[in-house]
């Protein structure tokens, strides 16, 4: 299972949205990912984010490279995870 991938959920562990839920729509770098919430579901916003500020789980939506909020929307709900990215984790304290 590669952690960093297009699909993945991830949980934010750093910055002002740590503890909510986001996923990788774009791989910039080795060091950097392209994320979204989206905004109106879990309050990330689209940004760049450094993968060690990410917590990859093993739960991963079927969407294209870059696919805008609307299509990460429509692909949570066909898999049934549109409920659990609106809770907030509690991150862990490191």
């Amino acid at each position: 299972m590669p952690a960093i991938e297009i699909g993945r959920i991830c949980v934010k562990i750093a910055g002002r949205e740590a503890g909510r839920k986001c996923v990788i729509i774009d791989i910039i770098d080795k060091n950097f990912v392209l994320v979204t919430g989206p905004q109106s579901i879990s309050g990330v916003r689209r940004r760049r984010a450094n993968v060690n500020h990410l917590e990859p789980t093993p739960d991963k939506i079927e969407i294209k490279r870059g696919a805008t909020d609307e299509e990460v929307i429509e692909a949570l709900e066909k898999s049934g995870k549109l409920e659990e990215m609106k809770q907030i984790v509690k991150p862990a304290l490191a």
